[in-house]
């Protein structure tokens, strides 16, 4: 079943354990956390400490998504705080593989991110070993931004590549995702898709989530 991982960088602070509740309600199956450090992406977000009051007023499973550079040096410190799944950037770090190792070291599940200017091919030597691969559907750095179309093809190389190899890994979408996008990016083959500005800027969070589940799964019985 797809699964929609709400992106609480669009969530209102002030509000959080509310919003948090709210796609609880709606079903999400996980939270999606992004961190910025300024330097990887124009952006500065949260932190080791977010995060760990994040696992305090949650069960839901964190996917904290790193977009620094030497994500290694902090792989620890956000398994220490309590994410159950670390992605990292092909493009941060020169050492992909020891990277990925750390975060499983760490009985976490890793991920592998890859930009909208940066082949799949990137990720060849590394796919038997990911539990996941996060597909950058607009440039890391802001919310609310306009999914890139050339994502889908994309997504249906990574299902081509894990079905011809024999791979397990799951796919995750990140960037412009709704509900007119959702189906076609679920058909292409994703199978996690991230959602911020559609759910948190709605009137009614727990309600965007089961619209957009409502469309992944009718996606789903169309592909299989």
């Amino acid at each position: 079943m797809p699964q929609i991982a709400p992106s609480i960088l669009a969530a209102n602070f002030a509000r959080l354990g509310e919003e948090i509740r709210a796609v609880e309600q709606g079903g999400a199956q996980l939270l999606h956390v992004d961190v910025m450090d300024g330097h990887f992406v124009p952006n500065i977000s949260i932190g080791v400490p977010v995060v760990s009051s994040l696992r305090k007023a949650t069960a839901l499973p964190l996917d904290v998504h790193l977009m620094i550079e030497e994500p290694e040096r902090y792989i620890e410190a956000f398994a220490e705080a309590g994410a159950d799944l670390i992605s990292v950037h092909v493009e941060a770090t020169p050492h992909l593989h020891r990277a990925l190792g750390m975060i499983r070291e760490r009985g976490l599940r890793a991920g592998a991110v890859v930009n909208p200017a940066t082949p799949v091919g990137a990720l060849n030597e590394v796919l038997g070993s990911v539990d996941l691969v996060l597909v950058m559907s607009v440039n890391p750095g802001f919310g609310g931004q306009k999914f890139i179309p050339g994502t889908l093809e994309k997504i249906r190389e990574l299902a081509e590549r894990r079905a011809r190899y024999n791979h397990s890994y799951r796919i995750e979408v990140d960037g412009g995702i709704g509900p007119e996008n959702a189906a076609d990016v679920v058909r292409a083959g994703a199978e996690i898709l991230v959602a911020g500005t559609s759910i948190f800027h709605s009137p009614d969070a727990a309600e965007s989530v089961r619209q957009l589940q409502r469309i992944a799964d009718a996606a789903l019985a169309q592909r299989v």
